[in-house]
């Protein structure tokens, strides 16, 4: 016996003595037989039944080689069937260029000791699909065919075998083929016209117009066709849609339905008063429209509007998505789905696009799958690929998942309808994300005015050699019969002439562009500016109150509290009895409960928001003895709204992303995200600036999402004390948004439930206490409750004639108190934008004209809310009463790392606003 196949049969002994079921029963019989002569002896040692074992006997069709040998083959033969599953990728051909790869050595026969003489041998190839034995040469033929043409596929990182099997299965089976009809075959080649008549029209047309034209992957369109097919097959009522520019014009045209009249306009741009200070490019706006399927089913299709930090709208896009079930009823998550269309530099160099393939699978944000294509250009921009990843792929980043990541040549038509189909499939069967890179390239530049040479020749050579996919897939239709080319001639004709009558309908002076307004949910909700809308009262009748306080103090029978938590039960117990105030969680958790009682749907997320990171909420009880959890505010009514309080992965930009597409599409409900600590939002600070803030003025967006940030100076450094309350004021125009930092426990009940009741819909910014949790003067009776509304600005009811005014905001209004002087009045600013001046006046008017007012924070001067009150109000507040301010200095920093040195800045800072 040669060396190898004494290593095989030692190999094999030891996984018999680990586990004898493992081994073939031929071979464990042999190693029964072979111990009992042996004595046990923990080694394979040839016996005398060595010759007489069925397995070294050489069985028919092996060549008379030895049995041993035969299964060393077998063996071999069982490794290139796996590695062609691991590595087949790495050799197909699904790069349209066909740009030079590496050939690893596994995939050839030679690797594994395999000849020519072999390709006739039959094998066992019970790990596969089909029959039990089958020619060495066909089982490879069927290998290469499967894993190494127009597909690849890298799914052999999942873990779960069934998993596996399943797409082997699909997989094997066909060959990774599908068998097109004729008319299937026809409505591939009209969608793959339709793209190119419309890019070729663009370009004729319009010269030299930034278009983010779609060339090199027209395949795109009919991949969209096809899945749109195939959702409403499933069952599947409602796809959100989010994409890159590139393509975007040509997905609005041929898949969303937006008329080529309303597109070709906005090339014209032929109503400059129209969009005058507002409005945004072409390839940012986004569509809603119905598809009706062949079948005659019914799917609304929805893109959302995204700007130039394209990835950012994926956690968008998943966020309208879970509205849109929950609103339906969906919690299996069947009836919608989302398709995030991706750019091959952006998937692997963005970071959201990571958190959101984490969110996939979180409970709280499962939306039952996505659907991610990536359309390769091969190119960012001016950076090549090398130069942009460091991973194989730019869909390699999605193998964190446990999810398939195939791989399609966008000049294959039929490939990419096999994937695609494939694809919707498995979501389907395990309601998990699936992501599809189709390979194509840049035919002109990133714009239409790039030139693609300067940086790229051979590629751009390269490129310019290939025939358009529509001609090349014509080819294979022409040589299969059934179509002729005056047939697709004709099919391209009738587009090119309907383009023709939209551009001539574009041109006209009659014609006016058609906008979607707020229609369907969004009806009864209006944006606009804040004071055509009128305040409404937001207290709760107090015995409701009680009740509903006293129902979040009772847990189960069974359910064992954790003792510590006994005592806030009986402080809340005593607050529903009027018997001591209300401190902030406590106002916090009445808003939420009478709002879901009275039938708003509420939803907060945010990290470690069920407990609260200052252990003040514990909206989420935990079982003390076997960590069940239960959550009062979920067990109010019988016909309550769903309260939905998570925790979040630790993610900002994410999960808020995520929250706001919640909003969009969840308009009467109370839609919130609560940052760990303030500061936080900074990592999130695209979700405010490109969507939250500008929504309304760029795309006619409305949402009600509220963002609570921890915010004040307590010594906690400079990472744990400013919510950075000077950058919301900074981009606060138009009544984009509301900031308040409200400074009692009934303030923040009102604000929250004036933000759900009141028909008015801007994001909220409210900046919430840390210390104030628990500061015995941040109190608020029941009473205060039960009646009223939100205080914009609360007046010093004082009555003592007064030297000086102080005005402030938030937490250093408890400070100022502390050191109160009976000369000195001290208002408060609850809401600092939009600011009524109105209500500022009605504040100070009792103090007579001339009468120092000084605006007191314990922010840096270049910081909070100084600067953005010295812009609006100048060295005259109002006009009559003197005007400055009282901060730290300026500094870079939002605080001192020194506990110690913050009490000396804050004793210095109150002194100042109390001298002379």
């Amino acid at each position: 016996m040669d060396s190898q196949s004494l290593a095989f049969v030692e190999g094999l002994y030891a996984d018999y003595r680990r586990d004898p079921a493992s081994v073939p029963p031929d071979w464990r019989g042999y190693f029964d037989e072979m111990d009992r002569e042996n004595g046990s002896t923990p080694q394979w040692q040839p016996g005398p039944s060595f010759r007489n074992c069925s397995v070294f006997n050489p069985p028919a069709g092996h060549n008379g080689r030895p049995g041993v040998e035969v299964a060393l083959l077998q063996d071999r033969l069982d490794q290139l069937v796996r590695n062609y599953r691991v590595r087949g990728h790495t050799i197909a051909r699904f790069d349209p260029l066909g740009l030079p790869r590496p050939h690893p050595p596994e995939l050839e026969l030679e690797y594994y000791g395999f000849s020519a003489a072999d390709m006739a041998t039959e094998f066992s190839i019970r790990t596969r699909t089909g029959s039990e034995m089958r020619p060495l040469s066909a089982i490879v033929q069927s290998l290469r065919t499967t894993y190494c043409r127009s597909i690849g596929v890298q799914f052999m990182h999942i873990d779960d075998l069934g998993v596996r099997h399943w797409l082997q299965d699909r997989m094997e089976s066909t060959q990774n083929h599908i068998q097109l009809s004729r008319q299937e075959q026809i409505r591939i080649l009209t969608r793959l016209t339709d793209a190119v008549i419309f890019e070729e029209f663009i370009q004729k047309k319009f010269t030299g117009a930034k278009s983010f034209s779609l060339e090199g992957c027209e395949s795109l369109i009919p991949l969209l066709d096809l899945a749109i097919e195939q959702a409403g097959e499933h069952g599947i009522d409602e796809i959100v849609l989010g994409m890159a520019h590139r393509g975007r014009l040509n997905v609005l045209a041929n898949i969303l339905g937006k008329g080529a009249r309303q597109i070709f306009r906005e090339f014209e741009d032929k109503d400059p008063s129209l969009y005058e200070g507002r409005g945004d490019v072409k390839y940012h706006v986004g569509h809603s429209s119905d598809w009706l399927t062949a079948a005659g089913r019914h799917v609304h299709l929805s893109l959302c509007f995204n700007p130039s930090h394209l990835e950012f709208v994926n956690p968008v896009a998943l966020g309208r998505m879970r509205a849109k079930q929950d609103r339906a009823g969906d919690a299996e998550r069947r009836r919608g789905m989302v398709l995030l269309i991706h750019g091959d530099a952006a998937f692997p160099g963005e970071g959201v696009v990571q958190e959101t393939l984490n969110l996939s699978e979180v409970a709280a944000y499962a939306t039952g799958g996505t659907i991610h294509v990536i359309v390769n250009n091969q190119l960012g921009f001016t950076t090549e690929p090398e130069q942009s990843r460091s991973s194989l792929y730019a869909g390699s980043l999605s193998r964190m998942l446990q999810i398939p990541l195939f791989l399609v040549n966008g000049e294959d038509p039929e490939a990419v309808a096999q994937v695609i189909r494939l694809a919707m499939d498995f979501r389907l069967e395990y309601q998990r994300d699936v992501v599809i890179e189709m390979y194509g390239y840049r035919r002109l530049g990133h714009n239409e005015g790039d030139e693609p040479s300067f940086t790229q020749p051979l590629l751009s050579r390269a490129i310019e050699q290939r025939k358009p996919v529509r001609e090349g897939y014509l080819e294979h239709l022409l040589e299969l019969g059934g179509l002729t080319r005056e047939e697709a001639d004709q099919i391209a004709a009738e587009r090119y002439d309907h383009l023709e009558q939209e551009l001539a309908v574009a041109r006209s002076d009659d014609y006016v562009p058609r906008s979607q307004a707020y229609g369907g949910i969004w009806k009864p909700y209006r944006g606009g500016p804040d004071a055509e809308t009128p305040e409404v009262d937001t207290g709760v009748d107090r015995e409701r109150l009680s009740h509903l306080l006293e129902l979040q103090t009772q847990v189960p029978k069974d359910f064992h509290l954790h003792p510590k938590l006994q005592r806030m039960m009986v402080a809340r117990r005593e607050m529903a009895l009027g018997k001591r105030p209300l401190d902030w969680s406590t106002a916090e958790a009445l808003a939420l409960a009478s709002l879901a009682t009275g039938g708003y749907r509420v939803r907060l997320t945010g990290q470690d928001t069920e407990r609260g990171t200052f252990s003040q909420r514990h909206s989420v009880l935990h079982d003390f003895q076997d960590g069940r959890t239960y959550m009062p505010l979920q067990h109010l009514a019988a016909d309550q709204a769903p309260v939905e309080i998570c925790n979040s992965p630790l993610s900002e930009v994410g999960v808020l992303g995520f929250e706001y597409g919640y909003s969009l599409d969840g308009p009467d409900g109370l839609v919130a995200w609560e940052a760990q600590f303030g500061d936080f939002f900074n990592v999130a600070q695209v979700i405010v600036d490109q969507f939250i803030s500008s929504a309304e003025d760029k795309w006619h967006r409305l949402s009600g999402l509220v963002l609570l940030l921890p915010h004040g100076l307590e010594g906690q450094g400079p990472e744990h004390s400013s919510a950075r309350l000077e950058r919301f004021l900074s981009i606060a125009a138009e009544d984009n948004i509301q900031v308040v930092y409200p400074t009692t426990p009934a303030q923040y009940f009102h604000c929250l439930r004036r933000q759900v009741v009141r028909p008015w819909r801007k994001p909220l910014v409210a900046l919430t206490p840390k210390s104030l949790l628990r500061h015995p003067q941040c109190v608020s009776p029941l009473g205060d409750l039960a009646g009223g509304r939100f205080q914009r600005v609360i007046p010093d009811e004082g009555a003592a004639p007064v030297r000086r005014v102080l005005l402030c905001t938030g937490k250093i209004y408890y400070e100022l108190m502390e050191r109160r002087r009976p000369d000195v009045a001290v208002v408060r600013v609850e809401q600092l934008y939009p600011l009524a001046e109105g209500t500022l006046v009605a504040a100070l008017e009792r103090y007579p004209q001339g009468t120092p007012v000084m605006w007191v924070q314990e922010e840096p001067e270049n910081m909070g809310a100084w600067r953005y009150m010295r812009a609006r109000f100048g060295e005259k507040l109002l006009g009559r009463w003197p005007f400055s301010g009282v901060c730290r200095p300026a500094s870079a920093s939002p605080a001192t790392g020194s506990a110690s040195s913050h009490k000396l800045e804050q004793k210095q800072l109150l002194e100042r606003a109390y001298a002379g």
